[in-house]
């Protein structure tokens, strides 16, 4: 593709060298140019792409984009921006010839609640016998096929190239997650949204937008920019579902477990074993448990029938939907022994799990395994140790992913927010295997463990490093070993 048609609805200052050269590939990563590609220096967080472009030039690249200085490099044609980063997710979209216009892309942010609603969705929607794509924390999928996930949105150009895939393989539906940090740093700009998805928020990601006043901002942008044509389906049960699409030029839908809403549920009967729900006006019976699974539930009912999907078809369908990976992924064991795996990490996503167990598990002893990962939000240590200290019988404080801090600080920090009773009651083990094992090898008849902040995660980050660590393999391995 020329450069001109790559530049094509981008502000661009000036330029230096032909527009007509041909660009053969994309990258803002100097290690990854080829010959033929065009290079877009981007301000990162940790790094200034500017100072790569010499090097970008080395392997190759025939054309830089940049926003900073001047840059004339001889023979290499160089267009000066008002804004890279922007210009990155636009160069990209571009150069895929618009992708999200061929699909019917579908959005979900929000701090919990995100990964289960699009993969719901995406289960939901291939019953039905559609061709769909998904982009998720677990893996990003285009028609079956798993492609792995390394972040909870792709960087654009990544991201663009997915959605080409899964337009050339025919995918009629694509549903995927919006992170705060991929609206931040204008990842998803240039996408055409068929609809969006608000599902919560709640204490998250404050080390890197600092106040949650600028984390409410930078998920709201979501909704700023969905096209008129769009729908936006807003949870009213969470405080600031209204506020979310109150500047939004796309139709307002809402959904409620609590009050009046567009589309509404209440949770009728619930167990270890599902729940009975009332599903607009009528019943189905879900595998799921917890209000906070009625939510996601709802919210791809809701989004269902926004996509024209028909309501009897869709309860019907509903109702074989299956556990989520990492997410109250449940493994049974001999002394009757239920240990459920999830993936919350914030305080909100912890006692909505922890009190979902608390009151589907009854008289059952419940057992909370948890730690909070390095180089991350401190604030909600102290916390998601006080919530863990309010709903469960038995807590161990272990690690997360420490990263480059140290893991018996981090436990510190979690115990400082207990009360003085639950912290001399509770165990601090800093290894994880070793903790989820106490947890089982030590766990009375018919008791209820949750082992939560991993999830689907099968690596675990000390240091630099990132070993291979599964919780499931730990409990599933632990479980057989007392049993046999």
């Amino acid at each position: 593709m020329k450069l001109k048609d790559i530049l094509e609805g981008i502000e661009v200052i000036s330029i230096n060298g032909a527009d007509d050269v041909e660009v053969s590939s994309l990258s803002f990563d100097s290690r990854k140019c080829t010959p033929g590609c065009l290079f877009i220096a981007v301000n990162g967080t940790a790094v200034d792409g500017h100072k790569y472009i010499p090097d970008a030039i080395a392997a190759g690249a025939v054309a830089i984009v940049y926003q900073d200085g001047e840059v004339r490099p001889e023979g290499v044609s160089a267009a000066k921006v008002r804004d890279s980063r922007l210009a990155l997710a636009l160069t990209a979209d571009n150069f895929y010839s618009h992708p999200s216009r061929s699909l019917q892309l579908v959005g979900i942010t929000g701090t919990n609640g995100k990964s289960t609603t699009v993969t719901l969705l995406y289960q939901l929607f291939s019953s039905m016998g559609y061709c769909c794509g998904l982009l998720s924390t677990i893996a990003n999928y285009i028609d079956g096929e798993e492609i792995p996930a390394d972040h909870t949105t792709p960087d654009p150009i990544q991201l663009n190239r997915l959605l080409a895939q899964m337009v050339i393989r025919g995918c009629q539906y694509c549903f995927m997650e919006i992170s705060s940090h991929s609206l931040a740093q204008d990842r998803v700009a240039g996408l055409k949204f068929a609809g969006g998805i608000f599902s919560n928020i709640t204490h998250d990601h404050l080390d890197y937008h600092k106040t949650f006043a600028e984390y409410l901002r930078c998920k709201k942008l979501f909704f700023d920019n969905m096209p008129a044509e769009g729908f936006a389906l807003t949870n009213l049960d969470d405080r600031n579902g209204t506020v979310m699409v109150q500047n939004t030029r796309a139709r307002v839908y809402t959904y409620s477990c609590r009050g009046m809403a567009d589309f509404r549920c209440k949770i009728i009967e619930e167990g270890l074993d599902g729940m009975l729900l009332e599903m607009d006006g009528r019943q189905m019976w879900s595998s799921f448990i917890g209000a906070h699974n009625a939510h996601n539930l709802l919210a791809v009912y809701g989004t269902a029938i926004l996509l024209g999907a028909d309501k009897e078809e869709v309860l019907v369908k509903m109702s074989a939907l299956h556990t989520v990976p990492g997410r109250l992924e449940y493994i049974r064991g001999g002394e009757d022994l239920t240990v459920a795996v999830d993936y919350a990490h914030s305080p909100d996503g912890l006692e909505n799990v922890l009190k979902t167990l608390r009151e589907v598990g009854r008289e059952r002893m419940l057992i909370c395994v948890f730690g909070c990962g390095g180089n991350r939000d401190k604030t909600k240590r102290p916390e998601m140790g006080a919530i863990s200290a309010k709903y469960a019988d038995r807590v161990i404080v272990t690690s997360d992913n420490p990263r480059n801090e140290d893991p018996a600080a981090i436990i510190a920090e979690i115990r400082a927010g207990m009360d003085p009773r639950a912290r001399a009651r509770a165990l601090y083990i800093v290894d994880r295997k070793e903790a989820i094992r106490t947890a089982i090898m030590t766990a009375p008849e018919g008791a209820v463990i949750l082992v939560a902040g991993k999830g689907h995660e099968d690596y675990q980050i000390i240091g630099e490093q990132k070993f291979h660590f599964d919780d499931r393999e730990i409990v599933r391995a632990t479980l057989d070993e007392l049993e046999s």
